[in-house]
């Protein structure tokens, strides 16, 4: 069984990645300085992770199940430390953008690792709060790595600046490698599938072809590639699901089972995933640079201005199961609508005082947003994993995760890159304003759906 240290040791490694992934959002000014690298280098370093994290997780979950998810997890933590100190010591540009190539297939090994041990190694009331804390830790970790990334480049420890985001990681991942050997059990499928080679070729092919142009094309002049990988992106993603059901019909373990989708619960809470995580990614990258470049604030300024957006999450997932066993996946609902009031007034606040904002204009908007996001994250992910199995717990967890990352990145490119593009044209205050505006239809959405959610969450 996953005891309290345990569980902890596991979020730890839930929310590394996930910090990783926001972290470099205010530190980006920085390394474009210190290294000389262009806008289409700097959205290779946001991307490049985010792309190879998203294309292996589904395939780190099956290898879980295959050779035991502790011995996954902890080759993940020593690779992300690894990979991290890279990062850190990286000379140029290119050589930044391939360690966090590794550094995101390091944890696409890690993370999924931790929902399959969370279904495997708890039951009931415990499986439950266990998946409370982790989607809590998952929707902290994506506000506080933005947070931590401020104060670490301000801080300016010993002279390293920006490297000091990646740095840090080293000593926290031995400390998760030794937890680990001590305190979380080894799992492991008790049917374990061979792995889905066409399947894995095939999602990783369709998961670039559409990530890759919508992150650089942009800032690469929207170049003859960028056409015609966008062009391939259906032909890719229906081969992947010929593929995937001709497997299930033939009794092979596919590498998403197509049968996975009959479950309810999974079906809708991962509709909700999409439109949540594309509104938050791009949130937070368009936020961190809108601070820095346009309001003129200093990195831990603009940490610091998302302070309230973390303290308010914190607060609703405290209140959120209490909440959940009276009102079941109302609560999501209810949580939207929070949402939606919070960034309604922040586009309103930015639309009206642009760029006249101080840190304190801004508190009221994220703070309740914050709320809002609080509410439902948690709940959806334990919706969708509801009903999952637990000999498909690595499976269930990897389709769940690759879907959140790649929402996330698909997040900042297509926000990203309206954002940046309104900024040219129409100036920064309106760019902003309207991005959020489109993040309001994406939680407008969510909220939609939400009424489509099972009323009784397990």
């Amino acid at each position: 069984m996953l005891g309290p240290l345990g569980l902890f040791t596991v979020l730890l490694g839930a929310a590394l990645p996930l910090i990783d992934f926001f972290i470099v959002n205010v530190a980006l000014p920085t390394i474009e300085h210190d290294l000389n690298a262009g806008p289409a280098l700097l959205e290779l370093v946001v991307a490049g992770y985010g792309l190879a994290y998203a294309v292996l997780l589904v395939l780190g979950g099956r290898l879980g199940d295959m050779f035991g998810r502790r011995r996954l997890f902890m080759t993940g933590m020593a690779a992300f430390g690894l990979t991290s100190l890279a990062c850190g010591l990286s000379p140029d540009a290119w050589t930044l953008v391939g360690a966090r190539v590794a550094q995101g297939a390091a944890a696409a090994l890690m993370l999924p690792q931790v929902l399959a041990t969370i279904q495997s190694a708890t039951s009931g009331h415990r499986r439950a709060k266990a998946l409370s804390l982790y989607g809590a830790t998952a929707g902290l970790s994506m506000v506080v790595g933005q947070i931590l990334g401020g104060v670490l480049v301000a801080a300016d420890i010993a002279g390293s600046g920006w490297r000091a985001i990646f740095l840090v990681n080293v000593p926290i991942a031995l400390a998760g490698l030794l937890l680990a050997l001590r305190t979380m059990p080894e799992t492991r499928s008790q049917r374990p599938a061979p792995i889905d080679v066409p399947g894995t070729v095939l999602l990783a092919v369709a998961l670039m072809t559409l990530l890759a142009p919508l992150t650089e094309g942009r800032a690469a002049g929207w170049p003859a590639w960028t056409w015609v990988s966008l062009a391939a992106f259906p032909v890719a993603a229906l081969a992947f699901l010929a593929v995937e059901r001709r497997a299930d019909r033939q009794g092979r373990t596919p590498l998403v089972p197509p049968s996975l989708f009959a479950l309810v619960s999974l079906r809708r809470g991962l509709a909700l995933v999409l439109p949540f995580s594309i509104g938050f990614g791009g949130f937070m990258f368009v936020i961190a640079i809108a601070m820095q470049q346009g309001l003129h604030m200093t990195a831990v300024a603009a940490g610091v201005a998302l302070v309230p957006c973390a303290v308010a999450f914190f607060f609703a997932t405290l209140a959120g199961p209490r909440l959940v066993r009276r009102h079941g996946s109302l609560v999501v609902t209810v949580g939207s609508a929070i949402q939606a009031v919070g960034i309604a007034l922040l586009a309103f606040t930015v639309w009206r005082d642009w760029p006249s904002l101080g840190t304190l204009a801004l508190l009221p908007g994220t703070a309740i947003a914050g709320f809002g996001q609080g509410l439902q994250l948690p709940v959806i992910f334990r919706i969708v994993l509801s009903e999952v199995p637990p000999e498909r717990a690595g499976v269930g967890g990897g389709v769940m995760i690759t879907t959140q990352q790649s929402a996330l990145a698909l997040g900042v490119a297509t926000l990203g890159s309206l954002f940046l593009s309104l900024t040219e044209s129409s100036g920064m205050g309106t760019a902003l304003t309207v991005t959020l505006l489109v993040q309001l239809a994406a939680i407008v959405l969510t909220g939609g759906l939400s009424l489509r959610l099972p009323r009784e969450v397990k």
